[in-house]
């Protein structure tokens, strides 16, 4: 049993926790909720003991273990992926050790009847026999199996852990702590950088895991599929409801409608008493009687209602400038890198006033075609036109990771801003939820969804007529998604959307474009039409459905050579994986050889030397991965 009893956290003259208590059992499963900025991830780091609260104290039974997982954990540098990953079983490798060196000296020891030798003999025989029993003989499957769970291939496990992007080195470190199996498990949004397959693999190894899981997420399914209580954080103080995510919100409304209407009916008793005992006192005769009721009152136990945070967000797009009838035409686009097809001639057309959902599985293109069609990425063939009069606001998946964490959220907007709307800054913060000293703050301590906040606050500093929005609701607790979803069914513009959220998507488009086999597709209505027109219950069996080439029926028999359903699978993730590494390198040379575009970038000599080498270490991990496309390509076709 862990418990916190007192808990009591201040910064300035904000009280974050006031003197809460709680416990968690050892098979708990516990979704920790509320809005952004009430104190999630501090709590965690409290319960994990990475901060002391101003008072209080957090207990557990002694010899327990917690592994907590975080959002500025580092990766070791020096390891390949495997080795990385092995340290999870560092008790085990040091009884490996051991027995190596107990093997050693019994083949050049010959005292077979001295004392000592018998001695390292039992030492031997128990480490043997415990080096199976923890699993060392197994450890190294283990460990395979669960980065295969969360995404990695068997072509990953040797190469180095630096070679990886920061959300794939955090799948890493969520295997080691996953096979630590720690006692207490403590998750800070652990499914931001994992895809579908992977949140559903996470999912269905939490739901039986045997210790306590207790984590952060804003995402409704994961929260149903893998919890049975939710603590609530509100203004200071800890609601426990023992049920998961959908349950909780249900048993939250109920139980303050009981509290306000316990509150209101006794409001109306002590009225009604206060008017009785005023008449008396006006009587002589009455006096005592008044008296003696008004003591009766005092000792009347208030009921008093919870305070409730119900400050949201005041998001109102701005009004469209007019544009042209047609907003933006596609024609033939093709995307590819090297011999990666990622679009293959694809045609798309968007009229003014369309409102267009992209859905289909990862790696399919979405985000691709997206900024080819604002040209935020160039296309390998093809041409985009857009319409006349034509302005575009654009909100990419890591809108709020680019965010400079030094500046204040005042000189960050102040960055963003069009001359006339400096004067406008300030109430324009108070709108998004940032009042008052707050807009003085480093961007840097904010948390996740308030940085996403602050991101749309930067976008909509302009007035535009074609809205992209690549992921939006990442990072945005649930009153930010429903008051942004709600900003955007009154948006009079022109409409863009890539989600993998049906609830955020439902209503809110009128055309659905599946993106498959290097194609799109398209289907007239909204998320749900499209999703009863291909008899799917939601957008996880979108992501996870085999694409198939919708002109061709199945084949009759199975050619003789094809690979089998699993091994297509897998070939399709390699292929999808190496996609997006392709593209988020060819990114970041994009970004160096701009340097070097630079005049001023050759004055300085060891800075010359030093980013010409990370060009050519990027380059050449580029033509590493297309070669792992083209041999996936290759075995898939």
């Amino acid at each position: 049993m862990l418990s916190a009893t007192g808990i009591y956290q201040q910064y300035g003259d904000r009280i974050l926790f006031d003197r809460v208590t709680f416990t968690i059992g050892t098979r708990d499963k516990l979704g920790l909720v509320g809005r952004n900025g009430a104190g999630k991830s501090t709590m965690l780091k409290i319960i994990a003991g990475d901060i002391s609260p101003d008072e209080g104290k957090v207990e557990r039974e002694s010899g327990s273990t917690l592994g907590f997982l975080h959002q500025e954990m580092d990766m070791p540098t020096g390891n390949t992926v495997m080795e990385e990953t092995l340290t999870a079983f560092a008790h085990i490798t040091e009884m490996e050790e051991r027995l190596e060196e107990l093997n050693q000296e019994m083949e050049v020891r010959t005292d077979y009847t001295s004392d000592s030798y018998s001695e390292m003999l039992e030492e031997f025989t128990h480490l043997t026999e415990r080096f199976a029993l923890v699993g060392g003989i197994t450890m190294e499957a283990e460990a395979e199996k669960v980065l295969k769970g969360l995404g990695f291939k068997n072509g990953d496990f040797d190469r180095q852990t630096t070679e990886f992007s920061g959300g794939w080195q955090m799948r890493i470190l969520l295997a080691k702590m996953l096979l630590q199996r720690p006692d207490y498990l403590l998750l800070d949004e652990p499914t931001n950088h994992l895809d579908i397959e992977s949140i559903i693999w996470l999912e269905n190894w939490l739901s039986s895991y045997s210790g306590a899981v207790i984590t952060i997420s804003h995402d409704k399914q994961f929260l149903d599929n893998v919890t049975n209580r939710t603590l609530e954080i509100e203004l200071g103080s800890v609601y426990d409801y023992k049920a998961g995510y959908s349950k909780y919100v249900e048993l939250q409304a109920e139980r303050r409608e009981k509290a306000e209407s316990a509150y209101l009916n006794q409001q109306k008793v002590i009225a009604d008493k206060e008017r009785t005992i005023s008449r008396f006192m006006a009587k002589a005769t009455k006096t005592k009687m008044a008296q003696s009721m008004q003591k009766q009152l005092d000792k009347i136990e208030r009921i008093e209602l919870d305070v409730t945070d119900k400050s949201v967000m005041n998001l109102r797009f701005p009004p469209a400038p007019r544009s042209g009838a047609i907003t933006m035409k596609a024609r033939h686009i093709t995307k590819t890198y090297g011999k990666l097809n990622v679009l293959r001639g694809v045609d798309l057309k968007v009229d003014r006033g369309n409102r267009v959902a992209f859905v289909g599985q990862n790696g399919q293109g979405k985000t691709t075609l997206a900024k080819i069609l604002i040209g935020k990425l160039p296309a390998t063939q093809g041409e985009v036109e857009l319409g006349h009069n034509v302005s575009v606001g654009y909100y990419a998946q890591n809108q709020s990771d680019a965010l400079d964490g030094n500046k204040t959220l005042l000189e960050t907007m102040e960055e963003a801003s069009p001359p006339e709307m400096r004067t406008r800054l300030r109430q324009t913060l108070g709108a998004f939820l940032f009042s008052g000293e707050d807009q003085d703050k480093k961007v840097m301590v904010l948390s996740g969804g308030e940085r996403a906040r602050l991101a749309l606050a930067c976008m909509l500093l302009r007035p535009f007529n074609l809205l992209v929005l690549d992921e939006p609701t990442n990072h945005l607790d649930m009153a930010s998604k429903d008051m942004l979803k709600s900003a955007l069914m009154d948006y009079d513009g022109t409409l863009l959307v890539v989600s993998h959220d049906r609830e955020f998507l439902a209503g809110l488009t009128d055309r659905t474009v599946e993106f498959r086999d290097h194609k799109l597709y398209e289907h007239i209505g909204d998320v749900n039409t499209f999703l009863e027109k291909r008899q799917l219950d939601d957008m996880r069996s979108v992501e996870l459905q085999k694409p198939v080439d919708s002109q061709s029926a199945a084949p009759a028999s199975k050619p003789k050579n094809s690979p089998s359903q699993d091994e297509q699978r897998r070939l399709q993730k390699d292929v999808a994986n190496a996609e997006r590494k392709i593209e988020r390198l060819e990114g970041e040379i994009e970004q160096i050889h701009l340097k070097m575009s630079d005049p001023s970038f050759y004055d300085d000599e060891a800075r010359v030397a030093s980013v010409t080498a990370k060009l050519k270490d990027k380059q050449d991990k580029l033509a590493s991965v297309m070669k792992t496309w083209e041999a996936a390509s290759l075995a898939l076709e």
